[in-house]
């Protein structure tokens, strides 16, 4: 039976990568779950003069290698252990990036889709007045997640400075650029990704220029990572939305998909001909990219996986089942913690600007952020045959590493 419990798993991982890296069980106990949750529970003033009470919810894995960084999601279906799940993965993601942050994550239990903007704005608010005291610059940094944005963190970025009583551009990153934020800021995770797909496309010896990609999910990232790969000349086959998906081998026209999305970024829904989002992932390209939710790819469809590379841009899309599945099958797998990193390196950028007051043009952060990506991919890929194992166990070791070293510094263990 797989396990789609996405905490359970991570810790499974992670207690793998400890073992391969020679630490005792003292560093799985402190590794193993966040150092810190906090659960709040926050009044909102409605529009039709009501309140509703939420829930919400902030975790620092680990604060031994400097302060824990991660997003804030707004999700009607968002639990405690998912937050703690993410707040490790952002540990791994800044260990194998060689960021000086620890995993954090946020999130709030709601709907923003069934709120108006003023609504959205109070909650914001409200949230970032009940996890003030453990939040700042040098504490803990937040950012955009699934259904919030640059003006989500605009909001929070006022509240934290009405607190605090100054100007704390540092405390929050994915804010507008006039606020304080980074260039290059909005695409970067699926630059991230991109930069990914082609390091993958040139060690399994695939020409970019002639790939066959499927992308499902098509909104921030996986749109704007169609868009990138189609201008590279790569043939984009297939991609999807929540209410479906289209797939054509003779490629997509990708430009005419992007100006036919509504209003909430969807796109299937103005065809007859479209097919299911399992569909789309069994059909046949050479790279495929789950950019959607998480356990996509299960032990149930693994074998009918007909890519030669899936690279990851979705938070846990694939089993530990399906991995080891399809990396017997030799398959190459770049997990999420790898592949989807761009936007917390892009983040860990931004908040360098706001501390120096300076501030990079745009080609200078795509620049960096690709040395840092081809490095991160260079040398998860390099642990990866050494070790004779498959990349997502790879990347753990790598991540998790500089965190334990940090701990035994510290002598916490």
């Amino acid at each position: 039976m797989d396990n789609l419990d996405v905490y359970a798993n991570t810790q499974e991982v992670i207690e793998e990568a400890l073992t391969y890296l020679g630490y005792d069980r003292q560093m799985l106990d402190l590794l193993k779950e966040p150092i810190r949750v906090l659960t709040v529970r926050f009044p909102v003033r409605m529009d039709d003069g009501s309140v509703r009470v939420f829930t919400g919810y902030r975790a620092q894995h680990n604060d031994a290698i400097g302060p824990t960084k991660g997003g804030i999601r707004l999700h009607p279906d968002v639990t405690e252990e998912d937050v703690k799940a993410l707040s490790i993965w952002m540990s791994v993601k800044c260990g194998i990036a060689g960021l000086p942050y620890g995993g954090g994550k946020g999130a709030i239990v709601c709907d923003p889709r069934e709120m108006s903007f003023a609504e959205i704005e109070r909650l914001s608010r409200a949230y970032v007045r009940a996890i003030s005291q453990i939040v700042g610059p040098a504490k803990d940094i937040p950012a955009p997640d699934v259904f919030s944005n640059s003006q989500n963190m605009a909001w929070m970025l006022d509240e934290y400075s009405s607190i605090r009583e100054f100007d704390s551009p540092g405390f929050i990153t994915g804010k507008p650029l006039v606020l304080g934020g980074s260039r290059g800021r909005e695409r970067a995770t699926a630059r991230g990704v991109a930069i990914c797909i082609s390091e993958a496309a040139r060690v399994r010896r695939i020409k970019l220029e002639d790939a066959r990609i499927i992308i499902q999910g098509f909104g921030n990232a996986g749109s704007y990572l169609a868009k990138l790969m189609h201008d590279l000349g790569a043939k984009v086959v297939g991609i999807s939305d929540a209410y479906g998906a289209l797939y054509d081998e003779a490629g997509l026209d990708i430009d005419d998909l992007l100006d036919r999305r509504d209003s909430f970024g969807t796109v299937t829904k103005a065809f007859k001909n479209t097919i299911t989002n399992r569909e789309l992932l069994e059909s046949d390209c050479d790279i495929l990219v789950p950019a959607a939710i998480e356990n996509q790819i299960t032990a149930e469809n693994a074998e009918r996986i007909r890519a030669a590379i899936v690279v990851e841009a979705a938070n846990g899309p694939t089993t530990s089942r399906a991995t080891q599945i399809l990396a017997d099958k030799g398959v190459l797998v770049v997990p999420d913690v790898l592949a989807n990193a761009g936007g917390v390196v892009v983040s860990y950028f931004e908040w360098v600007q706001n501390n120096q007051g300076l501030y990079w043009a745009e080609q200078e952060v795509e620049t960096r952020l690709e040395t840092v990506m081809r490095t991160s991919f260079k040398t998860v890929y390099e642990t990866a045959e050494r070790y004779g194992i498959h990349m997502r166990l790879a990347a753990y070791i790598v991540g998790v590493k500089r965190l334990a070293e940090a701990v035994r510094w510290r002598g916490w263990v």
